[in-house]
């Protein structure tokens, strides 16, 4: 599928999933702790634990795409091809 000016349309990820998890504080602290070892947030360290345990149980869907990147997203151009985006100054 082409944009109308013949562009490629970009590509569109599908929207992700929302879930609502009680967990004890205890854990929740340790899960903090180890995702920060990790440099990841506490939402991504419980996505990698979880897709790790479904590939070592054989349950891992095949269609299962790679893992958010993370930090910023990098900065896109402006359809008129200027510059990027300045980033306030903080």
């Amino acid at each position: 599928m082409t944009a109308p000016s013949g562009d490629p349309a970009p590509q569109r990820r599908p929207q992700r999933k929302q879930v609502l998890l009680r967990l004890d504080p205890a854990v929740y602290e340790a899960l903090a702790r180890w995702a920060g070892d990790e440099l990841r947030s506490a939402n991504a360290q419980i996505e990698f634990l979880l897709r790790r345990a479904l590939a070592e149980a054989g349950r891992l869907p095949g269609e299962t795409g790679p893992l958010p990147r993370r930090g910023r997203p990098p900065a896109t151009r402006p359809p008129s091809g200027g510059p990027p985006p300045s980033e306030p100054s903080g």
